[in-house]
């Protein structure tokens, strides 16, 4: 067993798994463009006065991404350009609503149009709006289902996604 001695101010390995859980969250957030969720977290994280660590973390996930995608030479060059460019307001997460047709989204599935279902995903930057709008047209047509079709569904939900590991057949008929 080996056992290393901590640090004075070095964090225990518990925050430091918290840290990381934290600085996760706040990237995913990020990435899918969700500001409720980073603006929440990113509260969070000031209000524990955890910046600190998690800023530190994100930039060495930061550093390894770079290191693992480019060669030395050219990840200090790409990061160089970035810093350029980095707008001088940075406390939202940018979006892009615009570009989120989820009415087109479901009028394609539902025609089994499978390029331009590809193409209207593809083409929007922001994915998280895009969700959203599908939800929201899912929640408008639940009134209109028959009774014990939700039912239904959601069990069939339940099953492919339960880990049974099995598909179920599509349904005959519909």
């Amino acid at each position: 067993m080996v056992v290393t001695e901590e640090l004075v101010d070095e964090l225990p390995a518990e925050a430091v798994e918290e840290a990381k859980a934290s600085a996760a969250t706040l990237l995913l957030a990020f990435r899918h463009g969700n500001q409720l969720a980073f603006d929440h977290e990113l509260d969070r994280l000031l209000a524990e006065h955890a910046a600190r660590e998690v800023t530190t973390l994100l930039a060495w996930i930061a550093a390894e991404a770079v290191r693992k995608a480019y060669a030395p030479e050219v990840g200090d060059k790409v990061l160089r350009a970035m810093a350029r460019r980095a707008p001088a307001d940075t406390v939202d997460v940018l979006v892009d609503e615009e570009t989120a047709h989820a009415a087109q989204l479901i009028e394609a599935v539902e025609a089994g149009d499978v390029a331009e279902v590809r193409g209207l995903v593809a083409a929007t930057a922001d994915t998280t709006y895009l969700l959203g709008g599908l939800l929201q047209g899912v929640a408008m047509m639940l009134p209109l289902l028959p009774e014990g079709e939700l039912a239904e569904i959601t069990a069939e939900l339940r099953r492919r996604h339960g880990g049974c590991g099995q598909v179920p057949e599509a349904r005959a008929g519909n």
